[in-house]
């Protein structure tokens, strides 16, 4: 499931996490099943114009979000995949962003059978947040992964949220695990009870790891092979 329109690129970095929690690890192995299907399903429904996977950055990429975050000291490295709490923060910086993407993109569906599709699966990309958002909350006071800046997971979600919010611009959507108080912050949502939005762009200003406009950097180095493959000039 990785050939398709443009040219096919490696993945740099990336390895099996030892969990220590069978919780977690039974977790992961569902998130990863349902993100598995989600493409073979939208490569099916796209069929023809199914793009090639683009290269990858699982090293460097996450390393910058992260002493952007401040999780880690400039010129220290952050490896997602060195033990699970790494592995919790990491998914919390892509899970988010995946139900924001969806809302987003929905009022762009105007055929009613990929609208409730889509659908679909923004209730399992939301399932999945809420999913690595409780366990963030959960370890609170709880020893932070490898080379990581402080004792407590839960601060270290509102420091990417920050992160987040720095990229994709002006507003002050994005939430951590906790809110000001230090009350559980589980489901970001506003005073209505509706998740927020992202555009395409502002998806793409996240993964690039930018505030500019951008064809490519971040977790894809080379860019997305696809139309829409320019971030939002929201700086």
């Amino acid at each position: 499931m990785t050939t398709g329109t443009g040219t096919r690129g490696g993945v740099t970095g990336g390895r099996a996490v030892r969990f220590q929690s069978k919780t977690v690890r039974q977790y992961a192995q569902e998130i990863a099943a349902d993100e598995k299907d989600h493409v073979q399903f939208l490569r099916t429904a796209l069929g023809s114009a199914a793009v090639a996977r683009p290269a990858i950055d699982l090293q460097s990429s996450f390393t910058a979000a992260a002493q952007a975050a401040g999780l880690v000291k400039p010129g220290h490295s952050f490896d997602a995949f060195a033990c699970e709490e790494n592995f919790l923060l990491a998914a919390f910086l892509f899970e988010d962003v995946g139900v924001t993407a969806y809302k987003g993109a929905a009022p762009l569906i105007s055929n009613k059978t990929y609208l409730e599709a889509a659908a679909g699966i923004l209730a399992v990309e939301a399932y999945h947040a809420g999913n690595i958002r409780s366990q963030l909350y959960e370890r609170r006071g709880g020893i932070l992964g490898l080379g990581l800046l402080g004792r407590d997971l839960r601060e270290a979600s509102v420091k990417l949220s920050n992160a987040r919010d720095s990229l994709d611009g002006p507003a002050d959507d994005d939430q951590g695990v906790i809110d000001r108080s230090g009350n559980a912050n589980i489901v970001p949502a506003d005073s209505n009870g509706v998740a927020f939005s992202r555009s395409p762009g502002q998806v793409l200003n996240i993964v690039y790891l930018t505030p500019k406009a951008a064809t490519s950097g971040g977790f894809f180095p080379k860019g997305v092979n696809g139309v829409v493959n320019t971030s939002a000039a929201s700086g």
